[in-house]
């Protein structure tokens, strides 16, 4: 659905929202049905996304970036959500791998990495969570076992999104000498490296084609200048430069979904109609619900908007109003979703508007870490002054 509000991005960055919109119209949506029913990776999307630059979009121009700020970042998003979320998710997962990159000051080959992503030849993802930690990514089982200046690992990675497209995932393991799993250490390990091995294709409820699959990582050699941060400084990392990035991405995402269930659903309305000759929005309590799904979804933007323009200017209350603005963009979704399954009836339930696939991928953002549980939990902490781990 068409709105003026674009996270108050500046003119310049205008371009690129407008580049990215034309990319859902015209290359993500023929093909989101089809990449949505077979569960496959949208190859076409995230072409066009690196020709077009969008792989470099919020990395220094030194690197052949276009160095936008977290604010165009969530309008791109946005706009590419509404037409394909796995396409949107993929690119999410991308930038906010690529910013651990950019802030990293221990990766030997960080110039030449990041001229690859800027050129858009390098596809990098996040492989944060274990199978025996789950959700609580930041808190890896796996751990380092160093070998003079060299490292080794043995993870069991799960739900790597871009697994088997990715060209490089950028994963956690505890330290060497770590006396918890919060001392860690981020590390960044190219796709065919020997050792590791895509587990199995990933079939799931919504966003299907992300190409999120588990990655098993078997005695896989790591130098010393393929770590992104210091031994046992992996969780700054994941929590300070990684998340924020991610709840900008995954929050704009939700929106996404949210603006496409209420044009759909304004469109039903004013289109379908009676013998009659009355219209599906004559009827009020139709009304009311696409006004809640708008009113929702308007409310969780501009929190998110504060969020990005917080980030730039950072205070104590910053990391707060992050982990609000996923909070709250994942609840609206769900919320926002399943009152568009509920105002459009038969037509929705039968997959003919689209909503039906928003209303699985909405869902799909809600299980993702951090997750609505853990997001509750880490604002009440906040707000009653206990630390967060």
């Amino acid at each position: 659905m068409a709105t003026t509000y674009n996270y108050a991005s500046v003119p310049a960055s205008t371009t690129w929202i407008e580049k990215a919109a034309a990319i859902g119209r015209e290359i993500s949506a023929p093909a989101a049905a089809d990449v949505d029913e077979k569960a496959r990776f949208p190859k076409e999307s995230l072409k066009a996304l690196a020709d077009q630059g969008f792989l470099g979009l919020c990395l220094p121009k030194e690197f052949g970036g276009a160095g936008e700020a977290p604010r165009t970042f969530a309008a791109v998003v946005e706009e590419l959500a509404q037409y394909c979320g796995s396409s949107a998710m993929v690119y999410v997962m991308h930038v906010a791998a690529s910013q651990s990159i950019v802030a990293s000051t221990q990766y030997a080959d960080k110039s030449n990495v990041l001229k690859e992503i800027g050129s858009g030849k390098h596809l990098t993802t996040l492989a944060f969570s274990e199978k025996g930690s789950r959700s609580q990514f930041w808190m890896p089982c796996s751990k380092l076992q160093a070998h003079g200046d060299a490292f080794s690992t043995t993870a069991e990675k799960s739900w790597v999104t871009s697994a088997g497209h990715a060209q490089s995932y950028v994963s956690s393991a505890q330290s060497p000498t770590a006396g918890s799993p919060m001392e860690s250490t981020l590390y960044l390990v190219d796709r065919t490296t020997k050792g590791v091995e895509t587990v199995a294709p990933f079939n799931g409820l919504g966003l299907r084609g992300n190409d999120s699959a588990p990655v098993q990582m078997n005695n896989v050699s790591i130098q010393a200048g393929e770590l992104l941060t210091e031994n046992g400084k992996g969780a700054d990392m994941m929590l300070q430069v990684v998340l924020p990035w991610f709840v900008v991405g995954t929050s704009a995402m939700a929106h996404g979904l949210c603006r496409a269930a209420i044009g759909a659903t304004a469109a039903h309305l004013t289109g379908t109609g009676f013998d009659s000759g009355s219209k599906l929005r004559d009827l009020p309590n139709l009304r009311a619900r696409l006004a809640r799904m708008n009113m929702r979804t308007e409310r969780s933007r501009a929190l998110l908007g504060l969020t990005v323009a917080m980030m730039e200017q950072p205070t104590a209350e910053t990391p707060l109003y992050v982990l609000q603005s996923r909070l709250s963009a994942l609840e609206t979704a769900v919320e926002v979703t399943d009152l568009a399954m509920k105002a459009c009836g038969g037509a929705a339930f039968s997959k003919h508007l689209g909503i039906e696939r928003q209303f699985r991928d909405a869902r799909a953002g809600w299980v993702m870490a951090p997750t609505v549980d853990h997001l509750e939990e880490f604002v009440g902490r906040a707000l009653t002054g206990m630390e967060l781990f």
